[in-house]
């Protein structure tokens, strides 16, 4: 039996035998975390952090989040549209100039959050072996021409949401995504989520397995010192819960304000399309309407999942902030922990 380490307060003990039973499915390393109105009710962990099985998964153990990325990158772009720094109705080219190219000049910051902008990829060339490289991959989704009409329709920005967005954070700030999010959210919030990661934390990083084509280049040290705001970065399941615990109070947890309530209200709006009938489905601005792709999740549940299984959730009515990571690809623990964990939470 895979041995469990942490805590759970009085009445969650279901979440941490639903917790166990997942390795007993064939979950390799992983950890849960759980915050209700800003206390720590769930901070478990087990497992092995790598495939022959010889580091056990400590509580630092850092995974990578995958899309789950998304949530904090759209989190830090909502700092600057609440400081009136970025509006959410301005073309992207009133920020970064060169995105007017290719007839992109009427993209708005908000077709780029929901996922309405014509670039789920870059469409322009570049070199093969620099598709982690930031300035390589921001000038080729400049130069890029749409892959349908920006504003017709909402599909799902998997590599390139992080380029976007971080970049127009980076014209009007000057400071890096992972930057920013240390200094702004992560640092005072104590949130251990990091952007990229160098050698320095090979010693905390899970290494991830499962099939090729989910892995990719996750191990790669490329990957970690990427930072691309997508979905290369690496967290502990506290780290992902701290900053979800923060949005499931109105923006707060432990007197440091992440955003202000009418902002996350805002955010978890479904986005009309601009130039068709219709919504963008499952997406609010940046953040997943979680309570529409899990319909047994409260309404306004919202939040970011990440390829392999990872997720980070806020659910603002149970004032409930969510993290779990893995390294087991494919693993599907968080909506058997999320369960158990709603029960509790009824009981």
């Amino acid at each position: 039996m895979t041995e469990i380490h942490g805590s759970v307060e009085p009445g969650f003990e279901a979440v941490r035998a639903t917790f166990e039973r997942g390795f007993e499915k064939g979950e390799l390393g992983a950890a849960v975390c759980a915050y209700v109105d800003g206390r720590n009710v769930v901070d478990l962990w087990g497992g092995w952090a790598d495939a022959d099985r010889t580091r056990p998964w400590q509580g630092d153990t850092i995974g990578c989040t995958f899309s789950a990325t998304k949530g904090i990158t759209a989190t830090c772009a909502h700092r600057l549209i609440e400081r009136g720094l970025l509006d959410l109705d301005a073309p992207v080219a009133a920020y970064w100039p060169e995105f007017a190219q290719a007839g992109k000049g009427d993209v708005t910051v908000r077709m780029v959050l929901s996922h309405q902008s014509g670039l789920p990829w870059a469409t322009a060339s570049y070199p093969a072996d620099k598709r982690l490289d930031w300035p390589t991959m921001t000038d080729a989704l400049a130069r890029s021409v749409p892959v349908f009409e920006p504003g017709s329709r909402s599909e799902y920005h998997g590599g390139s949401f992080g380029y976007l967005v971080g970049e127009v954070l980076r014209r009007i700030d000057g400071r890096s995504l992972d930057t920013f999010f240390r200094e702004e959210i992560g640092g005072p919030l104590g949130a251990d989520f990091m952007f990229r990661v160098g050698p320095e934390y090979d010693h905390r990083r899970a290494e991830m397995t499962g099939p090729e084509n989910m892995v990719g280049g996750s191990n790669s040290p490329a990957w970690h010192a990427a930072g691309d705001g997508s979905a290369t970065s690496f967290t502990t399941a506290d780290g992902l819960a701290r900053v979800y615990a923060a949005l499931a109070r109105g923006g707060e947890l432990d007197g440091v304000r992440v955003l202000r309530p009418e902002t996350i209200d805002a955010a978890i709006e479904e986005q009309q399309l601009a130039h068709a009938e219709g919504t963008t489905g499952d997406f609010g601005l940046g953040y997943q309407l979680l309570w529409k792709v899990y319909p047994g999740l409260p309404a306004r549940t919202f939040g970011h999942t990440g390829m392999g299984g990872c997720i980070g959730l806020a659910d603002p009515t149970a004032r409930l902030g969510f993290g779990f990571v893995m390294n087991q690809m494919g693993s599907n623990g968080a909506a058997h922990l999320l369960g158990a964990l709603y029960r509790s939470l009824a009981a």
